[in-house]
C-alpha cells in the first residue's frame, strides 16, 4: 500500500508549510515573502491546519500568523512564548504550549516535544490517518562556533549530545534540521550526528539563508546508509516526499 505524499514548501530560515493528505502543518513562520500560506488558505484544499512556533526568537515566529486563526485548527507553542507581549496577542484558548518532553493530540495529529541547545523545543508531528511522521528541530543543534572558547565548545557538544541521547531511535519520514553556513566548516556537524542515531526517511536543511545550498559529501550518512537531502533557497521552492 502505498504512503500518503508529504510536499514541504519552503517559507524562509527555518519556516515550512508541509501537507499530507488533507492536512496542513506550518512552522516557524516568520518570513513568507513567496505568500505560501496565505495562498494555500486562501485555495481552501484542506480539514486541519495547525501552526508550530519551537521558540520565541524573531526568526522563528512572529505575530503575523494571528491573520490567519479563523482558519487555525490549533496554534502549538514552545512554552517561553507564553509569556511574550507577541503571544499573549493570540486567542488562548485556540494555544497550546508544550513544555519539554511533554505530549498533545487530537484526531488528526499528536505531537511529542524534546529540548533545544538554544532556546525552547523541537516537535515530533504524527499524521494519524496517514501513517506519517515528522521532526522540526526548531533551533536544536550542535552550536559548534570555530571562534568560541574551549570552555563554551565543550559544553555546547555536551548539550548537544545529553539531548541526542533522547533521540536515539525516533523514527521519522521527513526530519527538518539546521545545517547553518555561519557554522562554517561545523555547519553539518550536528545533522550528521542526528542522523546517525535516528531513522530518518528524508534531511531538509534549514537555519541558512544567503548561504549557497548544501549537499553532503561522499559517505557523509556512512558506508550503508543513504537518505535524500533536500537544502532550499528560494521561498516557495517545494519538494514531495513519498
Amino acid at each position: 500500500m502505498s504512503k500518503t505524499p508529504i510536499e514541504a514548501t519552503y517559507l524562509f530560515n527555518s519556516g515550512f508549510l508541509v501537507r499530507c493528505g488533507r492536512t496542513l502543518l506550518v512552522f516557524d513562520d516568520y518570513q513568507d515573502e513567496a505568500d505560501v500560506v496565505a495562498k494555500a488558505i486562501a485555495a481552501g484544499d484542506f480539514d486541519h491546519l495547525y501552526f508550530f512556533a519551537s521558540h520565541a526568537h524573531f526568526d522563528h515566529f512572529d505575530q503575523h500568523i494571528l491573520d490567519y486563526a479563523p482558519a487555525v485548527t490549533r496554534y502549538i507553542f514552545s512554552y517561553d512564548i507564553r509569556h511574550t507581549v507577541r503571544g499573549k496577542r493570540f486567542p488562548q484558548e485556540q494555544v497550546t504550549y508544550l513544555d519539554t518532553y511533554s505530549e498533545w493530540q487530537d484526531e488528526q495529529i499528536a505531537v511529542q516535544s524534546f529540548d533545544s541547545t538554544d532556546c525552547g523545543v523541537s516537535f515530533r508531528v504524527t499524521l494519524k490517518a496517514e501513517g506519517r511522521s515528522i521532526f522540526h528541530a526548531g533551533d536544536f543543534n550542535w552550536w559548534d562556533w570555530l571562534g568560541d572558547t574551549a570552555e563554551h565548545r565543550q559544553l555546547a557538544a555536551n548539550a548537544f549530545q545529553k539531548q541526542l541521547k533522547r533521540l536515539e531511535g525516533m523514527q521519522a519520514d521527513v526530519a527538518f534540521f539546521p545545517v547553518d553556513g555561519r557554522l562554517e566548516t561545523n555547519m553539518a556537524k550536528g545533522a550528521q550526528a542526528f542522523c546517525a542515531v535516528t531513522d530518518c526517511g528524508a534531511l531538509v536543511t534549514m537555519h541558512s539563508p544567503g548561504y549557497p545550498a548544501w549537499q553532503p559529501p561522499v559517505g557523509f550518512f556512512g558506508e550503508k546508509k543513504a537518505i535524500p537531502v533536500w537544502s532550499p533557497r528560494t521561498p516557495g521552492e517545494s519538494r514531495t516526499f513519498d
